[in-house]
């Protein structure tokens, strides 16, 4: 089982969500986090004075997903969450050891 985490842009979310529910992800983990990459930041102006905005509105995705489902969830989001400029953001994938479910005690890929 793998986890894959995705830090994308707030307005790609539900073309992110729709390009998952087609290849039959059932669920996801949504959170609203801000961050910088290779960007930094950027400078806005307000009021007639410039200020920096060091850290983005970005989305924090996380989907469990079967091990041999893992490619066709990267394209998924890569595909849907791909602007081609800065700050597109980022895919992690890292390995789940457990998994049950609360309510039945169903324990590994069939708790996902």
């Amino acid at each position: 089982m793998k986890m894959i985490t995705a830090v994308i842009k707030p307005f790609k979310l539900d073309d992110v969500r729709e390009a998952l529910s087609e290849i039959g992800v059932q669920g996801i983990t949504v959170s609203e986090v801000k961050g910088f990459g290779r960007q930094k930041g950027h400078t806005e102006l307000y009021r007639g004075a410039e200020y920096v905005v060091d850290f983005l509105p970005k989305v924090k995705m996380e989907v469990a997903v079967a091990a041999d489902m893992t490619e066709q969830v990267i394209e998924a989001i890569r595909g849907a969450a791909n602007t081609g400029k800065i700050g597109d953001g980022k895919i992690f994938v890292s390995s789940i050891e457990q998994t049950v479910r609360i309510r039945t005690g169903e324990t590994g890929v069939e708790a996902l």
